[in-house]
């Protein structure tokens, strides 16, 4: 189910303070001109591809036959047109508005089931969010497939006494109990204001399902194709679960430390758990939290990024786990955007950006 416009649209409606018109605006006039293609965005097309290219994705990723290339133009004809109907007319407009009818048309044309009484019955849901203290912190997450408060909340008392080689022990002890990987298309975003509002947010296309509203350059997302979101309580008219973990850590007298959240599919709890390591325990501050070397553990083997120290891979052989020594620093291993007191930064993995003003 498309979410994603109720849900800006209700976060405006609590929290919003320009108009919603005003909001839209910046979206419609980039969705106009195109967007340069960063060289991170680049590198990761060549993966995913195969997914994007089928219907209109084939002139927009590679128009005359090439791939876009780092500093290209990437263009979605027809998404000033979505985003000025958005801006019109509200969030309603993908619902039970003109576009809402062309997206039931459109899914259906190919053999899709989604109906307008299910558009029109789409609200947003508040869900409950999980708490786990980390280097004296308290997160708070909402509780996603990967588990990430859980694994938080397993993590030892003590990590910040402990040698780094033995802390990577007991990180990937926790990180095994939870075990799926898929590559994916999410972004995240996370601001902070003046005042200290916190706002952390997450959307996936999955990796596309081939699927473009004819003339608004939309991209529906594949959720129902993704293997491991089909989980064994998926029951129609139940909100299928993500990956996706915004998150925020406050100190004990209530105030913000830290917004995060995270790209990365199944790695979207390994990139917020090094972070959060990184801020929390380590005293780093937001750039090189984000920056340093990762690992990721997928059942017994710990997939390691160019440079992660030597010293934890031999403790982490040493206790049993397989090493993949991966020869670069990869976009496989998620894309952290996070804002606090340590600063805020974008994840350079895929050509993510931070400014505080």
């Amino acid at each position: 189910m498309p979410g994603v416009p109720a849900g800006c649209g209700e976060v405006h409606r609590r929290w919003g303070r320009l108009p919603w018109q005003r909001v839209v605006e910046p979206a419609v006039t980039l969705a106009r001109s195109g967007v340069v293609l960063p060289a991170a965005h680049a590198r990761t097309l060549v993966s995913v591809a195969p997914a994007l290219l089928p219907g209109e994705g084939a002139e927009i990723y590679a128009p005359g036959g090439h791939l876009l290339l780092g500093g290209e133009l990437l263009h979605h004809p027809g998404l000033d047109k979505a985003l000025d109907g958005l801006a019109e007319e509200g969030p309603a407009v993908f619902y039970t508005g003109r576009y809402g009818q062309l997206l039931v048309d459109t899914v259906r044309a190919v053999g899709g089931v989604i109906g307008p009484a299910d558009l029109a019955a789409y609200r947003v849901l508040e869900l409950d969010v999980g708490h786990a203290l980390l280097g004296g912190y308290h997160v708070y997450a909402r509780h996603d497939l990967n588990g990430t408060i859980d694994t938080l909340a397993a993590l030892p008392p003590d990590l910040g006494e402990m040698t780094r080689p033995a802390r990577a022990v007991a990180v990937a002890n926790a990180l095994r109990t939870y075990g799926r990987q898929r590559l994916g298309d999410t972004t995240n975003i996370s601001v902070v204001d003046r005042e200290g509002d916190a706002c952390v947010i997450t959307t996936t296309l999955g990796i596309g399902a081939g699927v473009w509203l004819p003339g608004l350059g939309i991209n529906l997302n594949s959720m129902l194709g993704e293997g491991e979101l089909i989980t064994p309580d998926l029951v129609a008219g139940r909100r299928m679960q993500s990956m996706m973990c915004p998150l925020v850590v406050v100190d004990d007298d209530g105030d913000l430390v830290a917004a995060a959240g995270s790209a990365g599919a199944s790695r979207i709890r390994t990139a917020l758990v090094d972070t959060l390591l990184g801020v929390l325990v380590d005293d780093l501050d937001m750039p090189s939290a984000i920056a340093r070397p990762r690992f990721h553990v997928v059942d017994n083997t710990v997939h390691a990024e160019l440079g992660y120290p030597a010293d934890e891979l031999d403790a982490l052989r040493d206790a049993g786990y397989e090493i993949n020594q991966w020869p670069d620093m990869n976009h496989y291993f998620g894309g952290v955007s996070a804002v606090g007191r340590a600063g805020a930064a974008g994840d350079p993995r895929r050509g993510g950006v931070g400014a505080i003003g």
